[in-house]
């Protein structure tokens, strides 16, 4: 009902605007319609006239006179739904709109989420398995939420077939890169193709798959609920247990946990630049904000699409990691950064930062 009002107002806001424009310059019209001029002798009274009782004809019909397009005119009224954080750290998401309700997530730097209602400076939304209100003053919307988002986000194919072979060219006779299962999730490149095929992220080497055997989203990174928190947290502490504390004297688990990622991220690129992924995940750990553990980083939340697809898991449990991955998680370990104290990296797609092999950093 709220929806068809605002609909109502904005269509009679709009003709009430042009019918002003079309009666000033009525004169030079052809007087050949009598109704069309019947009409315009009524004016904007017709209009807004309390006991005019066929007001919605009455502006479907100046709709029509003046070629109005009524769906297109919604289309245009409707705003996006689309909600980013602003907060160098994390925000608080409440149970209620208020600041002493019941904390029941986070969201953080570059997370984003669905606007479900708004009201007194406070947005309802969804982020993940998140749902509560934020305090607008932390919160981008509109055309600066969706240029964050164009900037922070990143597509992401998810694999529909049992098996999908990864080529080096976008056709059936193009030598095989590698093969990726059902349920496991690829970032998806922004190159040309041939049709019916997409580019993608295959460790760090660009790849073609066929497009008809995966579904392609726009991801932004989640919250976290509470109880999400809670249980990282705790595999953190677990993880600490095996840890010979010193700056980042770790075990060998973790050594070859952080080789795995860096395995599934950039083992396609030059040394350099494996190196240089090891260090990301480093400075994050470095940062307040974010886990302070390896484990916590790598695992975070829309963080790694390798982590999230459970490909990190599979690559160290089958040990199969290159040689060169796991001595770039020892120099990483060790304080050796190609890449100073950045925190970020992506495909490159003509962003700004740091270049080294087929990843900015920044």
């Amino acid at each position: 009902m709220k929806t068809n009002k605002k609909l109502f107002v904005s269509a009679l806001g709009v003709v009430g605007s042009l019918a002003v424009s079309f009666m000033i310059g009525q004169s030079a019209l052809a007087a050949g319609s009598e109704s069309q001029m019947d009409f315009m002798n009524g004016g904007l009274g017709m209009l807004l006239e309390p006991k005019c009782m066929n007001t919605s004809e009455k502006i479907i019909e100046m709709a029509q006179t003046l070629n109005l397009d009524l769906d297109a005119l919604k289309e245009e009224k409707e705003e996006s739904k689309l909600v980013m954080a602003n907060v160098k750290k994390e925000l608080y998401i409440r149970d209620e709109a208020a600041k002493n309700a019941k904390v029941v997530g986070y969201l953080y730097k570059d997370c984003g989420g669905e606007i479900l209602e708004q009201k007194d400076g406070w947005t309802k939304l969804r982020s993940g398995n998140i749902v509560g209100w934020a305090n607008d003053e932390f919160l981008l919307f509109g055309e600066e939420a969706e240029a964050l988002a164009d900037d922070a986000g990143k597509k992401v194919a998810t694999v529909n077939a049992e098996i999908l072979r990864v080529r080096k060219e976008s056709n059936q006779k193009a030598e095989l890169l590698g093969l990726l299962q059902e349920g496991e999730l690829i970032d998806v490149l922004d190159k040309e193709s041939d049709e019916g095929w997409i580019c993608v992220d295959y460790n760090g080497t660009d790849g073609f798959v066929a497009e008809e055997y995966v579904t392609v989203t726009f991801q932004i990174d989640a919250g976290e609920t509470v109880e999400e928190v809670k249980a990282r947290e705790k595999a953190e502490r677990e993880a600490k247990r095996r840890v010979k504390y010193g700056e980042y004297t770790v075990d060998a688990d973790t050594t070859l946990l952080l080789a795995a990622l860096i395995h599934c991220e950039a083992g396609g690129e030059p040394y350099e630049g494996q190196v240089a992924v090891g260090a990301v995940v480093m400075n994050r750990v470095r940062s307040a904000a974010y886990p302070d553990t390896i484990h916590g980083v790598i695992y975070a939340s829309g963080q790694f699409t390798p982590a999230m697809s459970g490909k990190v898991n599979r690559v160290y449990e089958s040990g199969k990691i290159y040689e060169s991955c796991i001595k770039a998680a020892e120099e990483a370990l060790s304080g050796v950064s190609p890449v100073g104290d950045l925190t970020h990296f992506r495909r490159v797609n003509g962003r700004e930062g740091l270049v080294i092999g087929n990843h900015v950093f920044y």
